[in-house]
């Protein structure tokens, strides 16, 4: 089993910036690939990013690239999503996920995830 716990979303101005971060406990953290996905009110979750075991390989949605940094402290087991430039249709709420298979397979066939935190950005 693997618990995450994401933390730091909340309200930014368009064009801000936040850190979210996804502490996990259990299982050993360096097993398990790590994603990130969004969930608008209304519509379907979505993909964000995505890192390896070892965070050497990434990859991200089109709609967040060259915005949008994943990353990963093994050592403290946890995982980070740095958003920058951030747009109002950023906002959702965002979660971590975890999985033993990189690249990740598709939502719905996860192993892990969080509870979720909440990013609203207003224009």
């Amino acid at each position: 089993q693997v618990q995450l716990v994401e933390s730091g979303g909340g309200l930014v101005q368009a064009g801000g910036s936040l850190r979210l971060s996804c502490a996990a406990s259990g299982r050993t953290f360096s097993s398990y690939a790590m994603g990130w996905f969004r969930q608008a009110p209304g519509k379907e979750r979505q993909f964000v990013a995505a890192s390896s075991w070892s965070g050497d390989r990434k990859y991200y949605a089109d709609s967040v690239k060259g915005r949008f940094t994943i990353s990963r402290d093994n050592a403290k087991n946890t995982a980070y999503l740095q958003m920058n430039s951030l747009k109002p249709e950023d906002t959702a709420v965002y979660y971590c996920a975890a999985d033993p298979v990189y690249p990740l397979p598709i939502a719905t066939m996860l192993d892990y995830w969080g509870q979720g935190t909440q990013v609203t950005v207003s224009s």
